[in-house]
């Protein structure tokens, strides 16, 4: 990963605040900024040069820290925040903005008496507006991550893991076991696997329900490689689809290919919900179309930009979004389509591969 450019990036944005350093807190922006996986630490980036940028972690991590933060000054103290904002006076560093969305009240009332003279400024969200655009390697990962998924998948269905009799807690373990034997350090989330009627709750959690013939399954999971989440959902038809599933499928299909068609850059995120909802609104189902069209992937499996009515902003050419329109019938199943794409100029480029023809196994 490329830590040392994306430092390079914030320090641009320090200066342009005019800002001495950034105090950052937020395990993930440390991540995105150093490349340490550890549970403490903090790090004090110098709006100079990596020179003056320190990162802090406790004794439990020195060995991690050395082999993960090589390119830059470590100290090991406790607590990481406060041994840093120690440093930013020190250092003589006088406008040293911090994690305010981070921060708790009483954290920063610690980290003022630890900063004497420094002006603590609020800085919400500045690592987050870099990591709304991924970079080769984010994107790799992503790309990794999903193929761990559908192969997972693949592997699920051509096995018989989706047969009568079979509960949402088994197939949803057995799909999870595929994901690792594939690469994956892990699901992204817990995953959905809602069968029947189930699959009417957009978010229903696995069970001890089984499937029948008949029946939808809509599976929406995910797989974790190198700290990226991918995600996707797929509903199936287990036995013989009935005409009003068919319906049903063939509509949040045509309203998920539109929202895959307006991904383009320059775009408002309020208009890709539109395009796809426009689709379901349309043929009378807007009111069972209960989220928001689709949100941002990286090293949250929900991150910026939003995708839905009140999304705010447009799309910019590296983006990675998921694209998820839904229809739920309360009572009798429902249906939902998501892929993982990444936002390029001319068309989106589609992480997911999985059809998205309507599989009856």
């Amino acid at each position: 990963m490329p830590h040392a450019p994306r430092r390079a990036a914030l320090r641009a944005t320090l200066r342009d605040r005019e800002l001495d350093a950034l105090l950052v807190t937020n395990l993930l922006n440390i991540r995105y900024l150093t490349g340490f996986t550890g549970s403490n630490a903090a790090l004090l980036v110098s709006a100079d040069s990596d020179d003056a940028t320190v990162f802090c972690t406790d004794g439990r991590y020195l060995t991690q820290a050395e082999q993960q933060v090589p390119d830059l000054e470590r100290v090991v103290d406790r607590p990481c925040d406060v041994a840093l904002a120690g440093r930013a006076a020190k250092a003589g560093l006088r406008r040293t903005g911090y994690e305010s969305h981070h921060v708790t009240v009483d954290g920063l009332d610690t980290l003022a008496d630890a900063a004497d003279q420094v002006e603590l400024v609020r800085t919400p969200g500045l690592v987050e507006e870099l990591r709304l655009v991924k970079d080769d390697a984010e994107i790799e990962a992503l790309r990794m991550a999903c193929a761990a998924a559908d192969r997972a998948l693949a592997d699920l269905v051509e096995h018989g893991g989706l047969c009568p009799g079979r509960t949402e807690r088994e197939i949803a373990r057995e799909l999870e076991g595929r994901m690792l034997d594939h690469g994956a350090a892990g699901p992204s989330f817990e995953s959905i696997v809602a069968t029947g009627a189930n699959s009417a709750v957009p978010h229903h959690r696995p069970t001890d329900a089984a499937v029948h013939a008949g029946d939808f399954v809509k599976l929406d999971f995910g797989a974790l490689v190198d700290g990226y989440h991918s995600d996707m959902t797929r509903t199936l038809v287990v036995g013989k689809a009935a005409d009003w599933q068919r319906e049903l499928y063939d509509l949040v299909a045509a309203a998920q290919a539109a929202g895959r068609q307006a991904l383009a850059p320059g775009t408002a995120l309020s208009a890709v919900d539109a395009a796809a909802r426009g689709v379901i609104e349309a043929a009378g189902y807007g009111e069972q179309f209960l989220h928001g069209l689709g949100h941002g992937v990286g090293l949250q499996i929900h991150e910026a930009p939003a995708l839905s009515k009140a999304g705010d902003g447009t799309l910019l050419p590296g983006m990675a979004v998921t694209v998820e329109p839904g229809v739920y019938l309360a009572g009798k199943g429902g249906v939902r389509i998501e892929d993982t794409l990444v936002v390029r100029q001319g068309a989106p480029e589609l992480l997911t591969l999985t059809t998205k023809e309507l599989v009856v196994v």
